[in-house]
């Protein structure tokens, strides 16, 4: 494990924050026992990162050769992605396969972007006057990244990669659950040669740590993961500042299987998008529809599916729904299953914490399956980032579009059918940012991915993600080279 020294502006120190325990949520082990980031930690590593993003020497490198430190902490995060996985693993609960893929995840974003860079231009626009005009974009400064416990390395990649990439410097906020991989991954950064104080690691608590980068005056942008109601109380604090803000919250996302689905492909699909990373996910497909001529087939097959699943330690490679990430989150998820008996739900499968051999000290729980519950239900409204899916029936398209969007959130959506126009019609007509037809949770870093309505505000991945953490500049340059008329006789007189 890291040794529990934070990166604080390029130098590796001792925390004065609050005391961070993480644990091993197989067993409940301690990892690390680790001082956090406290407000003068945070404060040192701003002054840091002003000095460092202001230095020629970084902020007027051409974009390829920036491009160049992208690409060596790419090959530092794949010559290290085996440890990588462990570690986050050990944080997390997660299964060592899910690990090790997002460790790739994350040394292709930095590869993305690395090729982005190559291929980015400004422009020139089009002349309607007497000026050469272009249209520029520049680095805002210093940002802050804020990233959640469920997948901290792939996280920390996306926001850390492009901010990078944009010639800014770059101030990482872990979750508290979760702070080792993104220790790790500072150390990475450190041996690719990036100049010393433009990245800084600091786990700590959200009401110091994470307010002070959000209110300081040199922080010119905040890009946060995180929930809706901590993303809400961001925007506000943003706003003061007039500040730029990426906000990726939660969600409640509807999955949809039509009658003429392939049954197998739609069960496979709902499973894994509910249930894998133990339902930790903010696009968990945590609705289920389900067309009414085939809902009592399909439920029942999903729910015999579903409890042949192999919950377990997630060093075993056997194992898909591993422990939750905290006992104290176990717990929240176990609190909105008998929230949700009480309003009449019927446990189909799971609803309980797993007994036997090997689950006694960890933070496990069921994959379960409610139904009898209307849309309106407070279960099928609010986000409860764990292993539990609700099933409802719906009789047509309109129906279903009308269930769909009658929910606070927008982040996902899935759905399956053999029918692509109905496909089209219906993905287009749900508000959301992503729409999956016949799979689902299957990304790119080529391809945006952001939310709509309380899931959140702005997009990141793909080729624009590089601007949304850079400035745009117009310029005009006078080529007629004469005195500008407006002057006239007054310039003659002279």
């Amino acid at each position: 494990m890291p040794d529990g020294k934070l990166f604080v502006g390029g130098e590796w120190e001792t925390g004065t924050g609050a005391e961070i325990t993480s644990i091993f949520p197989a067993d409940g082990t301690v990892n690390r026992v680790l001082k956090g980031a406290s407000r003068e930690d945070g404060l040192r590593a701003i002054a840091r990162a002003k000095a460092a993003q202001a230095d020629p020497a970084w902020r007027s490198l051409k974009p390829h050769e920036r491009a160049r430190y992208l690409s060596a902490i790419a090959d530092g995060i794949e010559a290290n992605a085996d440890r990588i996985a462990l570690i986050q693993s050990r944080d997390t609960g997660k299964t060592l396969r899910e690990t090790g893929a997002l460790a790739g995840s994350a040394a292709a974003t930095f590869r993305y972007f690395a090729a982005v860079l190559e291929t980015t231009d400004d422009s020139l626009t089009a002349q309607r006057g007497t000026a050469l005009t272009m249209s520029v974009h520049e680095p805002l400064g210093l940002v802050a990244a804020i990233t959640p416990w469920n997948s901290p390395i792939a996280s920390d990649a996306q926001k850390v990669a492009p901010a990078l990439a944009a010639g800014n410097a770059v101030l990482l906020k872990p979750a508290s659950w979760s702070p080792l991989v993104s220790l790790e991954l500072a150390r990475i950064v450190e041996a690719a040669g990036l100049p010393k104080g433009l990245f800084s690691v600091l786990p700590g608590a959200g009401r110091e740590i994470g307010n002070l980068l959000v209110e300081h005056p040199d922080i010119a942008k905040v890009s946060f993961t995180g929930g809706t109601s901590t993303g809400r109380m961001l925007a506000k604090q943003a706003a003061e500042k007039l500040m730029p803000v990426s906000l990726e919250l939660g969600g409640k996302s509807p999955t949809i299987v039509f009658a003429d689905a392939d049954i197998d492909q739609a069960v496979a699909g709902v499973m894994f998008g509910v249930f894998s990373s133990t339902g930790q996910s903010c696009i968990a497909g945590a609705r289920l529809f389900v067309e009414k001529p085939v809902y009592d087939d399909f439920v029942a097959r999903l729910t015999e599916a579903t409890k042949r699943l192999k919950v377990g330690h997630p060093f075993e490679e056997t194992t898909q729904v591993a422990p939750m990430v905290h006992p104290d989150h176990r717990d929240s998820v176990a609190r909105y299953v008998e929230m949700a008996r009480s309003e009449g739900a019927e446990v189909l499968c799971g609803g309980s914490a797993p007994t036997g051999e090997g689950y006694g000290k960890g933070a496990y729980y069921l994959p379960t399956i409610l139904a009898g519950v209307p849309n309106t239900a407070r279960i099928c409204r609010e986000e409860v980032f764990g292993p539990v899916l609700v099933v409802l029936p719906f009789e047509d398209e309109a129906d279903v579009i009308a269930q769909s969007n009658d929910n606070d959130y927008g982040l996902a959506l899935g759905l399956w059918t053999r029918d692509f126009p109905k496909a089209w019609r219906v993905g287009r007509a749900i508000s959301t940012g992503t729409v999956w037809v016949n799979t689902y949770k299957q990304f790119s870093i080529s391809t945006p991915f952001g939310g709509e309505k309380d899931s959140g505000m702005g997009r990141e991945k793909g080729r624009e993600g590089i601007r949304a953490y850079m400035a745009q500049k117009s310029i005009y340059v006078d080529l007629s080279g004469a005195p500008h008329p407006w002057a006239g006789a007054a310039l003659e007189a002279s």
